[in-house]
């Protein structure tokens, strides 16, 4: 067991609410969680229940999981580069060289580098048709595969490949996997609690995979392949404890020695765990070891290397990050709760949860813990742009693609606008209008109408599309009353949010889903990107006494949240107690602009015409309950700012002098149409972005506000951006003169604790 910790550092508290909210969602039964830091572990509890029938057993931290995956790692990838060291492998031999009948089939040039980064161009899996059994009866099946892509050109997750590798170990070194594994691995690292076949003895410990005929599935592997090959294969067959993957960890971290005990040589560790996959490849591996950025509160701006890990099947996880000094290891038995057991979201928030807790990282702190990846980055296009365009499916996609099952038979409320569409450019009430499992009952419509191009109070009506009744949210009600609900049996929510805390559609969802809860209707979020970065949190957080339809929770400017995250955030944080069900996107990372998902841009309000207007509004936005036109009325909103009483070039040339990062001003006059100052001449700048990721959009609002009222204190009502702007301190500050630099530090710590709540409801 790894050295303990004598206090849990405060900001970990916040796993147990995470955990336990994943229990309660019947998303898991139980996990035990620990977190390592700087050589001792400094969280460690276990939550929930290891088994729920045919009795009720309390999960406790010492539990022994199937840790699936987590086999390729801790025992194959340890194995193969133990034997490398001793010069009895070359990664870069073919496999054939040890085992001459593998090279059948088109085999031949495969070796041991391709099979451990998963570019050996073989199949994902051995078929189970007809039925075999036996370890034999595998490596036979292995002999006749033949490879489904060219070695080296393609990415192809594979078990095949790390069955081959621990065939390797017992060929080379005469030893089965599992007895070489504790003779070399388990037992130098005093990992007492993990086996291949756990005996009998340990039963009463063992987290279950399945439950069969009232009986429990306890010391063979729920991998179905592994259980056929006898329960010793160098892809899955794994058991565990927590504390003894926490050795492990810090064997890793210690650059491959353990309290006296030599695993591997530190310079085994760096190159098992550096990018090794093709320099084409789009995401990097290391030998066997998954890639990703380090355990920091920044680390979407960071290049995607870093830290490495795996998870596994059952519901496990094992993360390591040299950069931090830390691990996070998560063990839980998903597949035994049920088949939509997922602890894909108890991973996610966990793993945000303490980088948030971690603080920032610098790429030079970054390059010198890791050197080899300064030079990896220096020729990687991945460290330029961390993801390539790609597809992103959103929720409606999702949920189009499982038929609506969820709601089969039921009648559905649908609360949409033009924006709600699937990614074939259908809307989403006449997707669902046309699935013959529900019946689309009524529609609902926020701020700015079914076709998002009002600009004031909009009326009910009927759909021509769909002939049905819509009911608006922004007319004579702003929530959904009992009349309107009458006969719906469900809500379902399907809207393109803007990423800026005073979205009026975040609120339209906050009131929908408290009315879903008083009539106790289930409530479905179709979820969908934060168009200007999810990974992204800035701002001043809202005052509390501040709370209107304009901001209902107490949110940063830029939120960095997607709305099925701000509905979770907002049902538990609020204790609305809705059914909340989010139907989460495929393909989606936090760091995603929009243009980067492969969506077309459909605006989701008559002001945000492109993505180019939505990157300026959270700041932009924050001067307009002022005196000033900011576009409204023009081609180009919240790009301009001004108005009659303005010098052009005054106060152009007062913000390009402050050297605002990402962004220079161009004197321009305009002539909005619509909204304040209609039809009258405004001199004012066009706000153009030269960089977008360093951009500070609510920064760059705060110094526009602080140059007007610095500029033209008798005309320009600083006040009137109060509700806006969201903090009466930083107005305060703004009125006192004080460099908006400087307002923005004292913004930090609110900025920090929301950054910590909003780890714990994190999706991607």
């Amino acid at each position: 067991m790894a050295a303990e910790c004598p206090a849990t550092m405060p900001p970990l508290d916040a796993i147990a609410d995470i955990v336990n909210g994943e229990i309660a969602a019947s998303h898991i039964p139980g996990a035990v969680v620990i977190v390592g830091h700087d050589g001792a572990v400094v969280y460690r509890r276990a939550f929930g229940n290891r088994s729920l029938a045919p009795a009720k057993t309390p999960m406790t931290t010492d539990t022994i999981f199937d840790v699936a995956s987590l086999t390729k790692v801790i025992a194959t990838t340890t194995a193969v580069m133990q034997m490398v060291e001793a010069g009895n492998l070359a990664l870069d031999s073919p496999i054939a060289a040890y085992w001459p009948e593998f090279a059948a089939k088109g085999k031949a040039q495969i070796t041991l580098r391709d099979a451990l980064t998963h570019y050996s161009g073989l199949a994902p899996d051995l078929d189970s048709v007809p039925p075999w059994h036996g370890y034999n009866a595998a490596m036979q099946k292995i002999v006749a595969l033949r490879p489904v892509a060219p070695r080296g050109t393609r990415y192809i997750y594979s078990d095949v490949n790390f069955e081959v590798l621990g065939e390797l170990v017992r060929r080379v070194s005469g030893e089965p996997l599992d007895v070489y594994c504790r003779r070399h691995i388990f037992n130098p690292l005093a990992m007492r609690d993990t086996y291949f076949h756990p005996p009998l003895v340990l039963r009463g410990r063992i987290a279950p995979t399945r439950l069969i005929s009232a009986s429990l599935h306890l010391s063979t592997p729920h991998d179905p392949t592994a259980r056929r090959m006898g329960g010793v294969a160098g892809h899955a067959g794994l058991f565990s404890t927590a504390d003894d993957l926490a050795a492990y960890a810090q064997m890793m971290l210690d650059g491959g020695r353990y309290r006296g005990a030599r695993i591997l040589a530190a310079s085994t560790v760096d190159e098992m765990t550096a990018p090794e996959s093709p320099v084409s490849a789009p995401h990097p591996r290391g030998f066997g070891w998954d890639l990703a950025p380090p355990l920091a509160s920044n680390r979407y701006d960071l290049p995607p290397v870093g830290s490495y890990g795996h998870t596994g099947y059952t519901g496990t996880i094992l993360w390591i990050d040299p950069a931090t000094k830390s691990y996070v290891i998560i063990l839980t038995n998903r597949v035994y709760i049920n088949r939509d057991g997922d602890a894909e979201p108890l991973r996610t928030r966990i793993l945000a949860l303490v980088s948030e807790s971690m603080g920032p990282l610098s790429k030079p702190r970054l390059f010198a813990s890791e050197p080899a990846l300064g030079t990896w980055c220096a020729t990687s296009p991945l460290c330029a742009q961390r993801y390539y365009p790609h597809h992103v499916a959103t929720g409606v996609d999702v949920f189009e693609s499982q038929h609506f099952a969820a709601l089969a038979g039921r009648r559905i409320g649908l609360i949409t606008n033009r924006s709600g569409t699937d990614s074939a450019g259908h809307q989403t009430s006449r997707v669902m209008s046309n699935a013959p499992s529900i019946q689309l009952t009524a529609l609902f419509t926020p701020e700015h109408g079914l076709l998002a191009l009002d600009d004031s109070a909009v009326p009910s009506g009927l759909d021509s599309t769909t002939g049905l009744p819509v009911f608006s949210l922004y007319g004579m009600s702003q929530r959904p009353t009992d009349s309107m609900l009458t006969g719906i049996d469900a809500l379902v929510f399907d809207l393109q949010d803007s990423g800026a805390r005073f979205y009026t559609y975040e609120t339209t969802m906050a009131y929908a889903i408290e009315a879903a809860a008083r009539r106790n209707l289930d409530f479905y979020v179709l979820d969908r990107p934060d168009p200007i970065s999810a990974a992204v949190v800035e701002g001043p957080v809202m005052d509390i006494q501040l709370k209107s339809f304009t901001g209902y929770f107490p949110l940063p400017t830029r939120h960095g949240m997607t709305l099925g995250e701000l509905a979770e955030m907002f049902n538990n944080e609020n204790h609305i107690g809705a059914r909340l069900h989010v139907i989460r996107m495929r393909g989606y990372h936090r760091s995603d602009w929009y243009d980067q998902t492969g969506l077309n841009w459909i605006p989701p309000s008559p002001n945000l015409r492109t993505l180019a207007e939505a990157v300026l509004y959270p700041g932009i936005g924050l001067a307009e309950g002022a005196n000033v036109s900011v576009g409204r009325g023009t081609d180009t909103p919240f790009e301009l700012i001004g108005a009659p009483w303005v010098d052009s070039y005054r106060l152009a040339g007062y913000l390009n002098a402050r050297h605002i990062d990402g962004v220079y001003f161009e004197t321009r006059d305009f002539t909005p149409s619509a909204d304040s100052y209609a039809d009258q001449l405004c001199h004012g700048m066009r706000i153009i972005v030269t960089e977008r990721d360093a951009l500070d959009t609510p920064l760059l609002g705060i110094e526009v506000i602080a140059a007007l009222y610095h500029l033209y204190p008798r005309d320009f009502k600083v006040d009137s951006t109060l509700s806006m702007v969201g903090s009466p301190d930083v107005l305060e500050k703004i009125k006192a003169g004080d460099d908006p630099t400087s307002i923005a530090r004292g913004w930090m710590p609110d900025l920090q604790k929301f950054r910590l709540l909003r780890a714990k409801y994190l999706l991607y």
